[in-house]
């Protein structure tokens, strides 16, 4: 567990080509895409950002449904168990976390616009607030995806 956790964050920020091979090996070849940007870095500084230049702490509720939105999933996943005798045992269950996930992720873009439509925050840290945070979202979604574990049978 604490080795896919240092991956974790070492990934989100460095980047994946700068762990795959050691700088000082020679090769005649590039074998690893060119360096790719720390994403989770990237959308956390641009949340931090939408906050800071304009001196407003309501962005930072962005990372808040972010932060929260796989939740559901996984909860929900985690108590519809699968049953040998019965193929969609706890269909509804997992429908219910999907709803719930759909619904964190459609408020954490909404409710920047809201904000910004209600002048509680500047046009430019919603547009910041929400980059950031579809960038978070979508960093959480693909390392969760990446260290999943397929069940077996």
């Amino acid at each position: 567990m604490a080795a896919g956790l240092k991956t974790i964050i070492a990934l989100s920020f460095v980047g994946p080509s700068s762990l795959l091979l050691p700088s000082n090996l020679p090769l005649p070849f590039s074998p690893s895409p060119p360096p790719s940007p720390p994403v989770l870095a990237i959308g956390f500084l641009l949340v931090i950002l939408s906050s800071a230049l304009w001196h407003n702490y309501l962005p930072l509720l962005v990372v808040a449904t972010y932060v929260v939105a796989p939740l559901p999933n996984w909860i929900c996943g985690r108590c519809a168990s699968a049953d040998d005798f019965m193929e969609s045992a706890g269909g509804a269950v997992v429908d219910f976390g999907r709803f719930v996930t759909g619904f964190l992720v459609v408020m954490g873009i909404a409710l920047p616009a809201l904000l910004a439509h209600c002048a509680l925050i500047q046009y430019p840290a919603m547009a910041m607030s929400i980059v950031g945070g579809l960038l978070i979202y979508g960093t959480i979604i693909s390392f969760t995806m990446f260290f999943q574990e397929e069940q077996e049978f």
